[in-house]
């Protein structure tokens, strides 16, 4: 019987079905740009694992620092910026460092104000050989102040006030009840906070509760836990506390390096 030369399967030759493709392996050229690349992508992935450990060093020892100086319950957060980290440290400079702090206690004073949360930027930080010193070029900081730290600080209820840039103080008396003052809130010379501009917005401001108001508020508070070198800017009322905003130049952050 006659059979088709179609019907033959070529002698030699891979046959995989009329669906099936042919690959053909790679050629040599080509083989070894494929092995380059994949070299090449294992030693930028090690170079940025080996940056990453660098950073967390350089965060660990800053942290340490922050926290020597500042005295602060809880080690800081601590975050560097900029890639490759390593040759900033070559340099003996990181370029910026944000840190994050919480609940920095203040002492020697006799109206001790906790700062409840501090953030500071830091611009061209050099660290020292042993990890109890830091040094910035330049820093803007905010300590937020919270109202019920205020409040603990004070001797009075201190909250939002209905107008911008103020803040009610009150205090509570037996037999007559609140007595509410709102009072203007700016930065005072000596790293303080002042109350100005008293107004009485409720009750009656009868002498035993203008003794505890004047007390209270007549003198500025001092922010006596900041780091030595920083000046009170500005400060802010917001729905929750008080913003101070700290710049400074050349600033050592060491043990005992606070304004208290």
């Amino acid at each position: 019987m006659y059979q088709s030369q179609y019907d033959e399967e070529p002698v030699g030759e891979p046959y995989y079905g009329d669906a099936s493709v042919y690959a053909s392996p790679p050629s040599p050229r080509r083989r070894r740009k494929i092995i380059a690349i994949a070299s090449l992508a294992a030693l930028l992935v090690g170079a940025v694992a080996v940056d990453r450990v660098a950073a967390a060093r350089a965060e660990g020892r800053t942290a340490s620092a922050f926290q020597d100086g500042m005295d602060t319950p809880q080690r800081p957060s601590v975050h560097v910026s900029g890639f490759p980290v390593l040759t900033q440290l070559a340099s003996g400079s990181l370029r910026h460092v944000d840190i994050t702090a919480r609940h920095i206690p203040a002492r020697g004073s006799t109206r001790p104000l906790p700062v409840t949360k501090l953030t500071v930027g830091l611009d061209r930080l050099k660290t020292s050989g042993s990890a109890d010193t830091a040094h910035a070029g330049s820093v803007e900081a905010t300590a937020f102040l919270s109202y019920d730290d205020l409040s603990d600080a004070l001797g009075v209820d201190v909250s939002q006030g209905d107008e911008p840039g103020r803040v009610d103080a009150t205090v509570s008396l037996p037999l007559v009840g609140d007595v509410t003052v709102s009072a203007a809130v700016s930065a005072a010379s000596g790293n303080r906070v002042a109350f100005t501009d008293l107004r009485v917005t409720r009750g009656e401001l009868i002498p035993p509760a203008k003794a505890m108001l004047d007390r209270a508020l007549k003198d500025p508070i001092p922010l006596q836990n900041v780091p030595k070198g920083l000046r009170l800017r500005s400060v802010t009322a917001t729905e929750h506390g008080i913003d101070a905003r700290f710049t400074g130049k050349s600033v050592t952050f060491r043990p005992s390096s606070s304004s208290a």
